[in-house]
């Protein structure tokens, strides 16, 4: 999922528990873990070359599955 549906995502569920949270800062840690997690120089996260590419921003749970299972056929 995109920076932006991430940062969403971890923003309501800090709401659902009370706790404070800025949406602004989620996003920013988020850009931040991914730029480190990509640029690391032992195991660098990467997208294989023969992945497929599920984008979850704008899916349920439930289509994310069906995706997937799709692509399994």
């Amino acid at each position: 999922a995109s920076v932006k549906t991430r940062a969403k995502r971890r923003f309501l569920e800090l709401q659902e528990k009370g706790e404070p949270a800025d949406l602004a800062k989620i996003a920013a840690d988020i850009e931040d873990r991914d730029y480190r997690d990509m640029h690391r120089d032992i195991s660098p996260l990467r997208q294989a070359e023969d992945a497929t590419l599920v984008d979850s921003s704008d899916m349920t749970i439930d289509q994310v599955v069906e995706r997937i299972l799709e692509l399994c056929r």
